[in-house]
C-alpha cells in the first residue's frame, strides 16, 4: 500500500487531506445527526404539557433550549408563549433557519470534496502524463519501464481521487436527506405547540382582562 501512495506522487496528497477531512465530516455528522439527539422520543408531548401547566421559568427555557435541536425550537416559540399567533410564528420561523443552519454544518465542506476530487484525480492524471511524456522526450520509447511510472502516476490519482469523490458524494446527498427529514418532523412538532399556545392565548387574556377591569360602582342606597 505504501509503494502504491509512493508511486501517486505528490499530486496525490491534496486527495489524501480530503480523505481525512471527509472521514471526519461523516463520523462527527452521524453522532451530531443522531435522531434521538435531533428529536427527543416525547419531547414534543412533554413541552406541551408543560405549557398547559404553566410550568415554565428561565431554568425550564435554558435546559431544554440546550438540549437538542427540536427542544431549541420549542424555547424560542415558549419564550413568546404570550404573545399572539403570528409573532410565535415568525420567532419559530427565525429559530428554526438557525436550527437547520446547524443540522447542514460542514455538508457544504463534504460537497466540496465530492466535487472536487475527481478534478484532483485529474491533475495527478495530467502530472504523471506529462512526466511520461517528458521521459520520453529524453531517452525515447526504447525503455519501458520510463514509461511506466507516469502512466502508473496517472492511474493512482485518478483511482485514488474517485474512491475519495464516491463515498462523499452518497454520503452528502444522504445528510441532506436526512436533515430534511428532520425539518418536516420539527415542523409538525412546532405546529403541534403552536395550536396548543394559540387556543390557551384567549382564555389567558380573558383572565387578565377580567382581573384588570374596575369593580362595578355600588348604586347608592
Amino acid at each position: 500500500m505504501l509503494e502504491i501512495l509512493l508511486a501517486g506522487g505528490w499530486a496525490l496528497v491534496p486527495i489524501l487531506v480530503c480523505s481525512l477531512a471527509a472521514l471526519a465530516i461523516v463520523l462527527e455528522r452521524f453522532w451530531a445527526l443522531r435522531r434521538a439527539a435531533v428529536l427527543p422520543p416525547g419531547l414534543g408531548e412533554e413541552v406541551r404539557e408543560w405549557a398547559r401547566s404553566a410550568q415554565l421559568d428561565a431554568s425550564h427555557l435554558a435546559s431544554l433550549e440546550k438540549g437538542s435541536p427540536l427542544g431549541e425550537l420549542f424555547a424560542g416559540a415558549l419564550a413568546v408563549r404570550d404573545r399572539p399567533r403570528e409573532i410565535i410564528k415568525e420567532r419559530i420561523e427565525d429559530t428554526g433557519r438557525h436550527v437547520v443552519h446547524r443540522m447542514e454544518r460542514y455538508l457544504n465542506t463534504l460537497g466540496t470534496i465530492a466535487l472536487i476530487g475527481p478534478l484532483l484525480g485529474l491533475l495527478g492524471t495530467v502530472i504523471g502524463l506529462i512526466r511520461m511524456f517528458m521521459n520520453v522526450m529524453a531517452g525515447g520509447i526504447g525503455d519501458p519501464t520510463k514509461m511506466a511510472g507516469g502512466i502508473g502516476e496517472a492511474l493512482i490519482c485518478t483511482a485514488f481521487g474517485l474512491i475519495v469523490s464516491i463515498p462523499a458524494y452518497v454520503l452528502h446527498r444522504y445528510f441532506r436527506s436526512k436533515v430534511g427529514g428532520y425539518v418536516v418532523q420539527m415542523e409538525k412538532e412546532a405546529t403541534a405547540l403552536l395550536d396548543d399556545l394559540s387556543a390557551r392565548a384567549p382564555a389567558s387574556r380573558r383572565r387578565t382582562t377580567d382581573a384588570q377591569a374596575p369593580a362595578p360602582a355600588k348604586q347608592a342606597g
